[in-house]
């Protein structure tokens, strides 16, 4: 029996995928419903780069040199 193959997923690829699908496809409804989860995964990539940009200040702010 053979065995699937694991192809590793590239970052970013199922984006990418997603920018490329026909919309015609789709609903009205339907297309609402992807305008929200894009809006929630905007906000969630928003949340994260707040959180790396806090942890940056707060490292910089332990590490730099005092005036």
């Amino acid at each position: 029996m053979d065995d699937p193959v694991n192809t590793r997923i590239q970052r970013g690829q199922r984006l990418a995928e997603a920018m490329r699908e026909d919309l015609e496809l789709y609903g009205v409804a339907e297309l609402e419903e992807r305008i929200a989860a894009l809006e929630a995964e905007a906000a969630r990539c928003r949340a994260q780069i707040e959180r790396k940009r806090s942890g940056r200040a707060a490292a910089d702010a332990l590490f730099s040199k005092p005036s």
